[in-house]
């Protein structure tokens, strides 16, 4: 059986960066308004640091993919200088 705490961890996983951002915005915009409790507060702030990580994996993701992409490109490049008709 899974815990409580694991289910929410898996289902922020699977936010997407563009869901877990609007999230995170709104976690803000509701510890800057204030008049929540002490426990509503670290709640939240908890919340807000979960929904970062996220969006810090999700833009590391997309920027190895980016990099592997660009390397694949150069290579492909400097193989076809090389090849048959190079000097």
């Amino acid at each position: 059986m899974t815990s409580e705490v694991e289910q929410t961890a898996a289902e922020a996983e699977a936010l997407g960066y563009e869901q877990a951002r609007d999230e995170l915005i709104e976690v803000v915009r509701r510890l800057e308004a204030g008049g929540t409790t002490l426990e509503e507060s670290l709640a939240l702030w908890e919340r807000g640091e979960e929904l970062a990580k996220i969006c810090r994996r999700r833009l590391d993701g997309a920027r190895a993919r980016l990099d592997a992409a660009l390397a694949e490109e150069a290579e492909a490049e400097t193989g076809e200088r090389e090849g048959p008709g190079a000097p």
